[in-house]
Protein backbone atom coordinates (compact mmCIF):
# COMPACT_ATOMS: atom_id res chain seq x y z
CA UNK A 1 0.00 0.00 0.00
CA UNK A 2 1.11 3.66 -0.69
CA UNK A 3 -1.14 5.20 1.72
CA UNK A 4 1.28 7.83 3.31
CA UNK A 5 0.99 7.70 7.50
CA UNK A 6 2.13 10.49 9.47
CA UNK A 7 2.20 10.14 12.88
CA UNK A 8 2.62 13.43 15.19
CA UNK A 9 3.82 13.84 18.14
CA UNK A 10 4.26 17.36 20.28
CA UNK A 11 7.11 17.62 22.47
CA UNK A 12 8.12 19.18 25.42
CA UNK A 13 10.75 19.13 27.73
CA UNK A 14 10.56 15.67 27.01
CA UNK A 15 14.21 14.39 27.47
CA UNK A 16 13.74 11.60 29.53
CA UNK A 17 10.96 10.18 27.58
CA UNK A 18 11.96 11.39 24.01
CA UNK A 19 14.38 8.68 22.92
CA UNK A 20 11.93 5.77 23.94
CA UNK A 21 9.53 7.81 22.35
CA UNK A 22 10.82 7.31 19.10
CA UNK A 23 12.29 3.90 19.64
CA UNK A 24 8.79 2.88 20.26
CA UNK A 25 6.78 4.51 17.10
CA UNK A 26 9.97 4.75 14.99
CA UNK A 27 8.65 0.86 13.93
CA UNK A 28 5.21 1.75 13.59
CA UNK A 29 5.93 4.53 11.05
CA UNK A 30 8.08 1.68 9.09
CA UNK A 31 5.68 -0.95 8.98
CA UNK A 32 2.95 1.72 7.15
CA UNK A 33 6.06 3.42 5.17
CA UNK A 34 3.83 4.85 2.29
CA UNK A 35 6.75 3.68 -0.32
CA UNK A 36 9.04 5.80 1.74
CA UNK A 37 6.90 9.03 1.95
CA UNK A 38 5.59 8.34 5.48
CA UNK A 39 7.06 10.34 8.45
CA UNK A 40 7.21 10.05 12.24
CA UNK A 41 6.81 13.84 12.74
CA UNK A 42 7.60 14.92 16.33
CA UNK A 43 7.40 18.70 16.96
CA UNK A 44 9.07 19.94 19.61
CA UNK A 45 7.28 22.69 21.17
CA UNK A 46 10.21 25.12 22.15
CA UNK A 47 11.60 22.99 24.75
CA UNK A 48 13.85 24.10 27.53
CA UNK A 49 15.69 20.69 27.81
CA UNK A 50 17.74 19.09 25.48
CA UNK A 51 14.50 17.26 23.92
CA UNK A 52 15.16 19.09 20.18
CA UNK A 53 18.79 17.88 20.45
CA UNK A 54 18.54 14.35 21.56
CA UNK A 55 15.44 14.27 18.29
CA UNK A 56 18.24 15.71 15.88
CA UNK A 57 20.78 13.10 17.18
CA UNK A 58 18.41 10.31 16.07
CA UNK A 59 17.00 11.36 12.88
CA UNK A 60 20.50 11.13 11.52
CA UNK A 61 20.00 7.13 11.43
CA UNK A 62 15.96 6.89 10.92
CA UNK A 63 15.37 8.02 7.50
CA UNK A 64 11.17 8.58 8.16
CA UNK A 65 11.72 10.57 10.97
CA UNK A 66 11.45 14.26 11.18
CA UNK A 67 12.12 16.47 14.11
CA UNK A 68 10.65 20.05 13.63
CA UNK A 69 11.13 22.76 16.15
CA UNK A 70 9.24 26.07 17.02
CA UNK A 71 8.68 28.58 19.61
CA UNK A 72 6.54 27.51 22.46
CA UNK A 73 2.60 27.83 22.37
CA UNK A 74 0.98 24.76 24.27
CA UNK A 75 -0.12 21.75 23.74
CA UNK A 76 -3.23 21.95 21.80
CA UNK A 77 -1.76 24.91 19.70
CA UNK A 78 0.58 21.97 18.52
CA UNK A 79 -1.00 19.46 17.91
CA UNK A 80 -3.02 21.52 15.27
CA UNK A 81 0.18 23.06 13.98
CA UNK A 82 1.16 19.44 13.29
CA UNK A 83 -2.10 18.59 11.69
CA UNK A 84 -1.79 21.51 9.44
CA UNK A 85 1.58 20.38 8.81
CA UNK A 86 0.80 16.78 7.52
CA UNK A 87 -1.98 17.89 5.13
CA UNK A 88 0.49 20.16 3.79
CA UNK A 89 3.05 17.16 3.04
CA UNK A 90 -0.03 15.42 1.21
CA UNK A 91 -1.05 13.09 3.86
CA UNK A 92 -3.69 10.49 3.50
CA UNK A 93 -4.09 9.27 7.21
CA UNK A 94 -3.06 11.26 10.27
CA UNK A 95 -2.30 9.68 13.84
CA UNK A 96 -1.68 11.67 16.74
CA UNK A 97 0.13 10.64 20.03
CA UNK A 98 1.83 12.56 23.21
CA UNK A 99 5.69 12.05 23.87
CA UNK A 100 5.00 11.62 27.92
CA UNK A 101 4.82 7.10 27.27
CA UNK A 102 1.42 6.74 28.13
CA UNK A 103 0.29 5.20 25.24
CA UNK A 104 1.17 1.88 23.37
CA UNK A 105 2.33 1.57 20.00
CA UNK A 106 1.29 -2.36 19.78
CA UNK A 107 -2.54 -1.05 20.02
CA UNK A 108 -1.86 0.50 16.71
CA UNK A 109 -3.08 -2.29 14.84
CA UNK A 110 -7.07 -2.43 15.56
CA UNK A 111 -6.73 1.56 14.38
CA UNK A 112 -4.90 1.14 10.93
CA UNK A 113 -7.37 -1.72 10.24
CA UNK A 114 -10.42 0.47 10.33
CA UNK A 115 -8.88 3.33 8.75
CA UNK A 116 -11.11 2.88 5.55
CA UNK A 117 -14.04 2.38 7.09
CA UNK A 118 -14.24 5.58 9.34
CA UNK A 119 -13.44 9.59 9.66
CA UNK A 120 -11.42 9.08 12.90
CA UNK A 121 -10.69 6.05 15.04
CA UNK A 122 -10.15 7.00 18.48
CA UNK A 123 -8.63 5.21 21.30
CA UNK A 124 -11.13 5.42 24.76
CA UNK A 125 -9.53 5.57 27.99
CA UNK A 126 -11.60 3.27 29.63
CA UNK A 127 -9.41 2.54 32.54
CA UNK A 128 -6.89 5.39 33.22
CA UNK A 129 -3.99 4.88 35.37
CA UNK A 130 -3.07 8.75 35.41
CA UNK A 131 -4.91 9.84 38.51
CA UNK A 132 -7.72 10.73 39.93
CA UNK A 133 -7.67 14.14 39.20
CA UNK A 134 -7.24 13.57 35.62
CA UNK A 135 -10.19 11.52 35.26
CA UNK A 136 -12.35 14.17 37.01
CA UNK A 137 -11.63 16.66 34.37
CA UNK A 138 -12.57 14.31 31.37
CA UNK A 139 -15.75 13.45 32.71
CA UNK A 140 -16.28 17.47 33.55
CA UNK A 141 -15.07 17.82 29.97
CA UNK A 142 -18.20 15.41 28.93
CA UNK A 143 -20.53 17.21 31.01
CA UNK A 144 -19.64 20.50 29.51
CA UNK A 145 -19.07 19.92 25.96
CA UNK A 146 -22.80 17.94 25.96
CA UNK A 147 -24.44 21.36 27.77
CA UNK A 148 -21.98 23.78 25.29
CA UNK A 149 -22.77 21.46 21.74
CA UNK A 150 -25.47 18.84 22.36
CA UNK A 151 -23.13 15.97 21.86
CA UNK A 152 -22.12 12.83 23.62
CA UNK A 153 -18.71 12.44 23.08
CA UNK A 154 -17.14 9.18 24.79
CA UNK A 155 -13.34 10.79 25.32
CA UNK A 156 -13.00 13.98 23.57
CA UNK A 157 -9.19 14.69 24.23
CA UNK A 158 -7.57 11.47 24.11
CA UNK A 159 -4.33 11.04 22.50
CA UNK A 160 -4.81 8.51 20.16
CA UNK A 161 -6.49 9.19 17.39
CA UNK A 162 -6.17 7.79 13.50
CA UNK A 163 -7.49 10.16 10.90
CA UNK A 164 -8.64 10.55 7.18
CA UNK A 165 -6.41 13.60 6.13
CA UNK A 166 -9.27 14.14 3.48
CA UNK A 167 -11.87 14.62 5.95
CA UNK A 168 -9.78 16.64 8.60
CA UNK A 169 -8.69 18.86 5.53
CA UNK A 170 -12.33 19.65 5.23
CA UNK A 171 -12.64 20.88 8.76
CA UNK A 172 -9.82 21.82 10.51
CA UNK A 173 -10.31 25.09 8.79
CA UNK A 174 -13.21 25.92 11.70
CA UNK A 175 -10.44 25.48 14.64
CA UNK A 176 -9.14 28.57 15.87
CA UNK A 177 -5.44 29.30 15.52
CA UNK A 178 -3.69 28.86 18.47
CA UNK A 179 -6.60 26.79 19.88
CA UNK A 180 -5.76 25.10 23.21
CA UNK A 181 -7.94 22.06 22.97
CA UNK A 182 -8.05 21.11 19.46
CA UNK A 183 -8.48 17.20 19.69
CA UNK A 184 -11.47 18.23 21.99
CA UNK A 185 -12.65 20.45 19.33
CA UNK A 186 -12.39 17.96 16.54
CA UNK A 187 -14.01 15.38 18.78
CA UNK A 188 -16.94 17.96 18.43
CA UNK A 189 -16.90 18.82 15.20
CA UNK A 190 -16.96 14.65 13.91
CA UNK A 191 -19.72 14.55 16.12
CA UNK A 192 -21.82 17.56 15.04
CA UNK A 193 -21.73 16.79 11.64
CA UNK A 194 -22.36 13.21 12.27
CA UNK A 195 -19.17 11.94 10.47
CA UNK A 196 -18.14 8.28 11.31
CA UNK A 197 -15.89 8.29 14.31
CA UNK A 198 -15.30 4.56 16.07
CA UNK A 199 -13.64 4.33 19.38
CA UNK A 200 -11.89 1.64 20.56
CA UNK A 201 -10.50 1.17 24.17
CA UNK A 202 -6.88 1.49 24.81
CA UNK A 203 -4.46 1.25 27.54
CA UNK A 204 -3.37 4.40 29.37
CA UNK A 205 -0.49 4.28 31.87
CA UNK A 206 1.15 6.69 33.99
CA UNK A 207 3.42 9.08 32.81
CA UNK A 208 6.44 7.89 32.11
CA UNK A 209 9.44 9.95 33.13
CA UNK A 210 9.85 14.22 33.11
CA UNK A 211 7.36 16.15 34.83
CA UNK A 212 3.87 17.27 33.80
CA UNK A 213 3.71 20.84 32.38
CA UNK A 214 -0.30 21.15 32.96
CA UNK A 215 -1.60 21.18 36.12
CA UNK A 216 -4.69 21.63 37.79
CA UNK A 217 -4.84 25.38 37.96
CA UNK A 218 -3.43 25.49 34.44
CA UNK A 219 -6.79 22.98 33.53
CA UNK A 220 -8.99 25.21 35.27
CA UNK A 221 -7.61 28.31 33.07
CA UNK A 222 -7.65 26.77 29.92
CA UNK A 223 -11.25 25.26 30.86
CA UNK A 224 -12.63 28.78 31.55
CA UNK A 225 -11.06 30.26 28.25
CA UNK A 226 -12.12 27.43 26.51
CA UNK A 227 -16.07 27.93 27.24
CA UNK A 228 -15.77 31.33 26.01
CA UNK A 229 -14.28 29.73 22.60
CA UNK A 230 -16.89 27.16 22.36
CA UNK A 231 -20.02 29.11 22.75
CA UNK A 232 -18.10 31.01 19.62
CA UNK A 233 -17.81 27.82 17.18
CA UNK A 234 -21.01 26.35 18.18
CA UNK A 235 -22.35 29.32 16.39
CA UNK A 236 -20.22 28.93 13.66
CA UNK A 237 -21.11 25.19 13.59
CA UNK A 238 -24.89 26.07 13.24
Amino acid sequence: MNEKLYIVIPAYNEEENIRQVIDDWYPIVEAHNGNGMSRLVIIDDGSKDSTYQVMQEYAKTRPLFLPVTKPNSGHGATVLYGYHYALEQGADYIFQTDSDGQTLPSEFAPFWEQREQFDMVIGWRNSRQDGISRIFVTKTLKLVIRLCFGVTVTDANTPYRLMKASTLSEYIGLIPDNFNLSNVILSVIYAKKSLKVKYIPITFRPRQGGVNSINLKRIFGIGRQALKDFWQINRTLR
